[in-house]
């Protein structure tokens, strides 16, 4: 962390806006008795390319949603306060480019919600990059996240067919391949 830094609070904040966009579209869904499952990606599809940015955002009931915001914003705040230089650039990869590699590659033409596979990125960068470092801090963290949600990388397996799978396998390869494309940049300061 560097001097000038934004701190734990100031670092929780990108995750934050988007666990509060997680439950604002479940309340207008559970309150008003709206499917907003089509704001999903749709592999390959015109309709489909809106959920490349709302996909994460839509969650398919309580349990889903609770269980994507609670490591959202303990992976988004480590990965804010720690590199906070590079966090931007992963989030938006992890984001986006997990999305795109869905809708382009996902052999179901079923909606991909949750933000499953922005977890699954943030987890395989924070992961991959504390390996790649190989500095103490970064170890540390590494290994804690390897400890905290080292599990969830069974779920890039396809073992449920209503869970996104790919969503989960995009994230991890997008995570990973971050680490790699920025273990020589600078994290902070």
């Amino acid at each position: 962390m560097s001097r000038g830094s934004p701190g734990l609070w100031g670092s929780s904040i990108i995750p934050a806006r988007l666990v509060f966009l997680m439950w604002a579209a479940f309340t207008v869904q559970f309150i008003y008795g709206f499917n907003l499952t089509s704001l999903g990606i749709q592999p390959r599809s015109i309709n489909g390319l809106i959920g490349i940015v709302t996909a994460p955002i839509i969650h398919g009931d309580r349990a889903h949603l609770v269980s994507n915001t609670i490591p959202l914003l303990i992976l988004g705040t480590v990965l804010f306060f720690f590199y906070e230089r590079i966090g931007r650039t992963v989030f938006f990869r992890c984001y986006f480019i997990t999305n795109i590699l869905v809708w382009l590659l996902s052999p179901r033409v079923s909606y991909h919600i949750g933000a499953s596979g922005l977890i699954y990125g943030l987890s395989a960068f924070l992961i991959f990059y504390g390996l790649l470092r190989k500095d103490f801090l970064s170890l540390l963290i590494s290994i804690g996240v390897i400890i905290a949600y080292g599990g969830i990388f069974y779920g890039i397996l396809p073992t449920d067919s209503g869970i996104s799978w790919e969503s989960h396998l995009a994230g991890a390869i997008v995570g990973t391949a971050t680490a790699f494309n920025l273990r020589n940049k600078k994290n902070v300061g």
